[in-house]
């Protein structure tokens, strides 16, 4: 039988179309699989096939046959469930850090993790023209600096920029040198938490971050965004926006359970405060974001204590109700 160079590369043929080509409802025929094979300038017979498969089988991909004249191969068990692939491709359709050119790069890797059927469905139901996106193609790049840094124990150097009016980047005057921690998403961004000598623990913008480089200096020791630590000081700054860190307590109206419960998560204690209301206590960082939260909920949202952070809240409400009062006058 003739061998061509391709003859040692046969049954990695075969594994590769049948990733990409079979389905329960679309078995592959050894027939197809001969086709496939003669492209590649290889020439065997069907007991070659049979065999490689049979290989391909005790080496632990889930290769099942449907018998008949329809019949043929297909994988049964991928390293992705289509469940999983769905929600992993749904995430990145709403991830405002990614832009709309990267989650199109990822969402078309994930689909290459299914066959060419069921990839065909869930490209239907990809939505992300339209939706708000990062402009930033850098991103990559960013996490890619900071999880170098973190594992070498090293300050990085970046620049931070605003966008103006026009859509464009308005770079802050001072280079940023900072002790990275750990990234999270809050909010569909990600966030940078990090140690300053200026800040302390503070937090940036990852798309709005540029230029970065390790620094000379290794991380400056920072007990609050160690281990678990990190984990809860993520979940207390609320919304990342700086802000000091305080207890407050509030009054909800029961409505709201479900809103609390996913915002502080399920372990926060609810009290209930008669019929229709429950207060609880939380650590957040008090910042303006926190406040109009809050505000958001109308009447049926108090916060109770400290007074300040009351007092706050009154204050932002009359500069609100001021810009539509004026025009009443």
């Amino acid at each position: 039988m003739p061998k061509s160079d391709n003859q040692k590369l046969k049954i990695l043929y075969i594994l590769d179309y049948l990733q990409k080509n079979s389905h329960q409802d679309h078995p592959v025929r050894s027939s197809e699989l001969l086709s496939m094979l003669e492209e590649h300038d290889i020439v065997c017979d069907r007991k070659t096939v049979y065999s490689d498969i049979a290989a391909l089988q005790d080496y632990g991909v889930d290769i099942l046959s449907i018998p008949g004249k329809n019949g043929g191969y297909y994988i049964a068990s991928r390293n992705f469930e289509l469940p999983e692939l769905k929600l992993l491709i749904d995430a990145v359709q709403s991830s405002r850090f990614l832009t709309e050119k990267k989650s199109r790069e990822l969402i078309e890797k994930l689909c290459s993790q299914c066959s060419v059927h069921d990839a065909r469905l869930m490209r239907r139901d990809v939505l992300v023209s339209g939706r708000v996106k990062s402009m930033n193609e850098s991103i990559y790049f960013n996490v890619d600096a900071v999880q170098e840094a973190i594992a070498q124990n090293k300050q990085i150097t970046f620049r931070y920029f605003d966008w103006d009016l026009g859509g464009k980047r308005k770079y802050r005057d001072k280079s940023y040198q900072a002790s990275p921690y750990g990234l999270c998403q809050d909010n569909e961004n990600c966030y940078l938490l990090a140690h300053s000598l200026r800040h302390g623990v503070t937090s940036y913008r990852l798309d709005r971050m540029s230029n970065i480089r390790l620094a000379g200096e290794s991380r400056t020791p920072c007990p609050e965004l160690t281990g678990k630590a990190l984990a809860e000081h993520a979940s207390r700054l609320f919304q990342m926006f700086s802000g000091e860190e305080t207890a407050v307590k509030l009054r909800f109206d029961r409505s709201l359970i479900n809103v609390v419960v996913d915002r502080f998560g399920k372990d926060i204690l609810l009290i209930p405060d008669g019929d229709d209301h429950f207060v609880f206590t939380v650590n957040v960082a008090v910042s303006p974001m926190f406040l109009s939260w809050v505000i958001g909920f109308g009447g049926k949202a108090k916060i109770l204590y400290p007074q300040s952070v009351a007092d706050a809240c009154v204050q932002m409400c009359r500069e609100a109700a001021k810009q539509y009062l004026d025009q009443l006058e």
